[in-house]
């Protein structure tokens, strides 16, 4: 079934809603960025909590979720804008449309349930599907592409930075080794050729042993650690005293990101010494939230 027929099914599973709201703490009047629209559930509850005039203005460049979005919020269309670029393309967003200060920004940096459960991209090994991972399809490099041009270096590069995979040598080597007889270009070819490649005993028992790699290979294709870097670097002009800057991350490397960048920038006050979990009512809800960790922090009066 097509995902346009099936958004409400995975719409509800905005992750650490009440506290990203609760840190923002949207008002009439106030001006939002949420700089990963998705499905817009973060969008939504911004846009009701801060009635009767409020705005959100979203960034987004996955074009399926911004359709889907929009017919969500239609009937918020006189304050919520989108912009279809991607978050690190902030400044350039802000400027196109005459804006100068925000009272808060957020983003969320995982994958949502559409790109996962209806993408039809290879962001998932749970069904065939090619090996795209792009989230924008105007990006020229994909998957499939990366792993075919990529010297074995660079992929087992790819695999121990973006993935911190430990066995990102074997499974560079293996997968050089059969792309030289056939071309890799779906999903589960590659999560075949991952397991394939590392030792039974290495292999992980919670996770699929191709998960890091997957991982791996959607940063490349989507430069999502570069871009991280360009917002957290640049929102901060575009706050107002005392707004909040509300990040999301789902694994370790862009946490570190997330928490240099709050710390190193003079301009900023760290709301959350460690970062925020979800509660374990919202894990049983929504098993994809596990990993999610939530920083904030205040741009300064001085």
């Amino acid at each position: 079934m097509d995902a346009g027929r099936q958004w409400s099914k995975v719409i509800h599973h905005s992750v650490l809603l009440r506290e990203i709201c609760d840190f923002i703490a949207p008002h009439s009047g106030g001006i939002y960025v949420d700089g990963t629209l998705g499905l817009g559930g973060h969008s939504l509850e911004i846009l009701e909590r801060s009635k009767p005039d409020g705005q959100v203005i979203a960034f987004e460049w996955d074009e399926r979720a911004i359709a889907l979005a929009q017919e969500r919020l239609k009937e918020y269309a006189g304050r919520f804008t989108v912009i279809r670029r991607n978050f690190s393309e902030i400044s350039n967003g802000l400027q196109e449309i005459g804006m100068q200060e925000v009272d808060g920004v957020l983003i969320d940096i995982g994958l949502s349930s559409l790109q996962l459960d209806f993408g039809e991209r290879g962001f998932s090994f749970q069904r065939d599907e090619p090996l795209d991972m792009r989230m924008d399809q105007r990006l020229g490099v994909t998957a499939a592409s990366l792993i075919a041009s990529s010297t074995e270096k660079e992929l087992a590069d790819i695999f121990y930075y973006f993935g911190e995979e430990r066995q990102a040598r074997p499974i560079a080597a293996h997968i050089v080794k059969v792309r030289k007889e056939q071309e890799i270009r779906t999903s589960r070819q590659l999560a075949s050729l991952v397991a394939q490649a590392v030792p039974k005993r290495f292999q992980p028992k919670r996770i699929h042993v191709a998960t890091k790699v997957f991982q791996a290979l959607r940063i490349a294709v989507n430069t999502e650690l570069e871009n991280l870097a360009t917002i957290l670097d640049q929102a901060v002009a575009y706050l107002k005293p005392g707004a909040r800057f509300c990040v999301i991350s789902f694994h370790s490397l862009e946490d570190r990101i997330v928490k240099r960048k709050f710390r190193e920038n003079q301009l900023l006050d760290v709301i959350t010494a460690k970062p925020v979990i979800p509660a374990a009512e919202e894990i049983t809800k929504n098993p994809r939230s596990r990993s999610a960790r939530l920083r904030v922090a205040e741009k300064r009066y001085s």
